[in-house]
């Protein structure tokens, strides 16, 4: 299964940390984390979470807390559906635009028609929770 990762960061994330944090999965706008990797200028948390660079925002203490929480919500979905969503979030980008519903579509496919499919669907018709394979 391919790893989702999450950057708890308490206090400042500068130079190597800020690289680091860039490098995880849930950081998006690439202008403006360019615009600070490169000027070195330093950015609040608030705008930080205003440009999308920063998931959530907790107290102080509170990081590891909300990253835990994001990772059990992540962690409460297929395996399969978090793997291929990631992957296609992740390649898309370099697919041709003629491409794009077809290459999905193929990578989807497995998805649906797998175990965990069946099982989501039971698990909803059934009012639990879903007991994921990963098949």
């Amino acid at each position: 299964m391919a790893t989702t990762l999450i950057a708890a960061v308490e206090g400042h994330a500068v130079a190597g940390g800020c690289e680091l944090v860039l490098a995880c999965d849930l950081v998006v706008p690439p202008q403006i984390a360019m615009e600070h990797a490169l000027t070195g200028l330093p950015m609040s948390a608030v705008d930080a979470h205003r440009w999308g660079l920063v998931n959530r925002l907790t107290p102080p203490g509170g990081a590891l807390a909300a990253a835990s929480g994001l990772a059990a919500d992540i962690a409460a979905n297929g395996p399969l559906a978090v793997r291929t969503t990631k992957q296609v979030l992740v390649e898309s980008a370099s697919w041709p635009a003629a491409e794009l519903w077809q290459r999905q579509s193929a990578l989807l496919a497995h998805v649906v028609a797998s175990a965990d499919a069946k099982e989501g669907a039971a698990a909803f018709v059934e009012k639990r929770q879903p007991v994921w394979r990963g098949q």
